[in-house]
């Protein structure tokens, strides 16, 4: 639902992007806000913020507003970004016992680069089992495009040697889909973070990189609590290269065996 008026129309959008998905919008960069919402305001016939905040309001729970906080949420995204990470999870997946099939979950995956990236590279190691991936985002409509492997020649390059686009994706009309070989071996479904039931089971490996920066330390606290009940004991956590467990939760610590990852704490590990 939207927050009530709270003096001016990029406050009261912040509000409802908060109110939606726990993410904030620091007063020093509200002033994109007016950008990333230009795709609505010209296809509604608004010319201003505050005429398209009235609308949002009129219909707080219609797809107007969801559009909007789709449009606010940050999407960035590209293939194999920070491939050093990639490496440390295929390390981490390589020292699980054969005698279970490892599990990934990318959490916020956005368009699905990430997932997809994540499932490539296991794909491409011929002989090992291939982990389940799974995938999930709070917007609906970025995991539409996800599960489409749908991307534009910009978004294609972006991270991915020609080799794997040649590979992996078939040209149509200008732009570049996955082959259903791929996008199959990655299970996208939307979640809160926040707010949604947990996924089932445990996970190996966790990525949740350039998520929690958006969160206010309270909300970053009480994700972490969640991501480490469905981490296994001797499972890792990818966080962004601007984001820590340090200072804001008990329940993770750098990891011994992966520089840059972090680990479930002693106390963590032992209740589980």
């Amino acid at each position: 639902m939207l927050i009530p008026r709270t003096g001016s129309p990029t406050n009261e959008f912040a509000a409802l992007l908060e109110s939606r998905t726990g993410q904030q919008i620091d007063a020093s960069r509200r002033w994109r806000i007016e950008t990333a919402l230009k795709p609505s305001m010209r296809d509604t016939g608004h010319d201003c913020l505050e005429g398209l905040a009235a609308a949002v309001r009129a219909d707080r729970n219609g797809p107007l507003a969801d559009r909007v906080v789709d449009e606010l949420l940050n999407q960035e995204s590209f293939f194999f970004r920070d491939a050093a990470v990639f490496d440390l999870v295929a390390e981490a997946i390589a020292a699980i016992p054969n005698t279970r099939r490892a599990r990934i979950w990318s959490a916020g995956c956005s368009t699905g680069q990430e997932p997809l990236s994540l499932a490539m590279m296991f794909a491409e190691n011929i002989g090992a089992e291939m982990p389940e991936i799974v995938a999930t985002d709070v917007s609906e409509s970025v995991l539409a495009r996800a599960r489409a492997g749908r991307y534009t020649q910009f978004e294609i390059q972006r991270g991915l040697a020609v080799r794997r686009m040649m590979r992996w994706f078939d040209t149509v009309d200008g732009e570049w889909i996955a082959n259903p070989e791929l996008t199959r071996l990655v299970s996208f479904r939307r979640m809160n973070l926040v707010a949604d039931p947990l996924p089932t089971g445990r996970f190996d490996v966790i990525l949740c990189r350039n998520v929690l920066l958006y969160f206010s330390l309270d909300l970053r606290r009480k994700v972490l609590a969640r991501l480490a009940q469905v981490l296994r004991p001797d499972g890792v956590l990818v966080l962004g290269a601007g984001e820590t467990v340090i200072g804001q939760t008990d329940a993770f610590r750098p990891s011994q065996r992966f520089r840059g990852l972090y680990e479930p704490a002693v106390a963590t590990a032992a209740a589980a």
